[in-house]
C-alpha cells in the first residue's frame, strides 16, 4: 500500500508542479518546444539523443548523449506502450522531452522482471531531445557517416590525452591506437600472417573505472595463464590489436590503448565491456612463429539435402 501511494504521489507531483502530462499507459512526461511547430509524421526518420536513468541509484543504465545518436524510421502503426514512442507524435525537430516510466507498469507488462536492480516501486528518468527529421534513407546514411567519423575522432583525441595524462611515449598506428613500446623484441616482428603468442592484461581507461582489470593471463597461478595464440590479420582479436602487434617480435612488451572503435565500439561486449569503452592493454609477446596449418574438416552430410552422386 505504501508503495502504490508513494507512486500516485509521485505522479500527482509531477503533473502538477512540473506541468508533466500522462500519457495512456500512465508514463509523465513534459515537452519543451524547440521552436518548430510541424509534427514529426508517418514515414519520417528521427535523429535524436536519449537517455535513461535508474531514479533509485540516480546511475545511467543507457545513454547517447555526447556520442552517437539514435536513427530510426517512424511507424505510427508500431508504437510502443509505456516507452517515448508512445508520445513521439506529438513532437517536433528541436523538441525535447523528460519522461518517467514506473518499474511496476513494466512488469505487469511484462517487458521487465524485478531483479538486484530493477526493484518494485522504483522508476527510470528519460529525457530525449530530437536532432533531426528526415525524408530518406539516403539522408539518414550521409549523416550517420559523419556522425561515425566525429565519434572516431573523438575517441582517438581520448586515448592521446590518457596516454599523455599517464606520461606514456607512445607512437599512433593509421587508425589512431596509441603503442608505447617498451620492448620492441627480437627477429621476426608479428606481421600478417604470422602468429604471436601474447601474455596480456587488459584494463578500463574511463572514468571511474580507469584501471580496473577486466582481463588477464598474466596471473602465474590465475585460471588462464597460458599465452594468448593470434594469428595476426586472422581479424580473430579486436582490430586494435591487429594492428598494435605489428610493431612487437618475440620478446617485445608494451603498451596499448585502443579507441572503442578499435575495440567493441557502441555495442560494447556484454556484461563486461560498456558501450564506448577505450581500453588499455600491457602486452608481452613470447614468441613469433607460423602457425599450424589446419587440417582440413570432414564435410558432414546435410539431412535434409539430396545425396550427391
Amino acid at each position: 500500500m505504501r508503495t502504490t501511494t508513494s507512486l500516485l504521489l509521485a505522479i500527482v507531483l509531477l503533473a502538477s508542479c512540473n506541468q508533466f502530462e500522462k500519457a495512456p499507459s500512465g508514463m509523465t512526461y513534459k515537452i519543451t518546444s524547440g521552436g518548430t511547430k510541424e509534427k514529426v509524421k508517418q514515414g519520417q526518420f528521427l535523429k535524436l539523443h536519449i537517455e535513461y536513468k535508474l531514479k533509485s541509484k540516480d546511475s545511467v543504465l543507457q545513454s547517447s548523449f555526447g556520442r552517437i545518436p539514435v536513427y530510426f524510421p517512424l511507424d505510427t502503426a508500431n508504437l510502443g506502450k509505456h516507452t517515448f514512442t508512445e508520445i513521439i507524435t506529438k513532437c517536433a525537430s528541436g523538441d525535447k522531452v523528460e519522461f518517467v516510466l514506473f518499474l511496476d507498469t513494466l512488469k505487469r507488462m511484462q517487458m521487465i522482471e524485478y531483479n538486484d536492480m530493477f526493484k518494485q516501486g522504483d522508476m527510470i528518468n528519460g529525457r530525449f531531445e530530437i536532432l533531426k527529421v528526415f525524408n530518406t534513407q539516403d539522408e539518414v546514411k550521409a549523416d550517420y557517416d559523419k556522425e561515425m567519423e566525429l565519434e572516431k575522432q573523438r575517441e582517438i583525441t581520448e586515448v592521446k590525452e590518457y596516454a599523455k595524462k599517464k606520461n606514456m611515449k607512445v607512437q599512433s598506428t593509421a587508425s589512431g591506437v596509441q603503442v608505447e613500446i617498451l620492448n620492441p623484441g627480437s627477429g621476426q616482428k608479428a606481421d600478417s600472417g604470422w602468429q604471436a603468442a601474447v601474455l596480456y592484461k587488459g584494463y578500463f581507461t574511463d572514468g571511474k573505472k580507469d584501471g580496473e582489470i577486466f582481463d588477464t593471463n598474466m596471473n602465474p597461478n590465475g585460471p588462464n595463464n597460458q599465452p594468448y595464440p593470434v594469428v595476426v590479420g586472422s581479424r580473430s582479436v579486436i582490430p586494435g590489436w591487429d594492428e598494435a602487434l605489428r610493431l612487437f617480435g618475440k620478446g617485445g612488451k608494451g603498451r596499448i590503448i585502443v579507441p572503442a572503435w578499435m575495440a567493441y565500439g557502441q555495442q560494447g561486449s556484454a556484461p563486461v565491456i560498456p558501450p564506448y569503452s577505450n581500453l588499455g592493454f600491457d602486452i608481452e609477446v613470447v614468441d613469433v612463429t607460423k602457425p599450424t596449418p589446419q587440417a582440413p574438416q570432414p564435410q558432414t552430410a546435410n539431412p535434409g539435402a539430396p545425396q550427391q552422386r
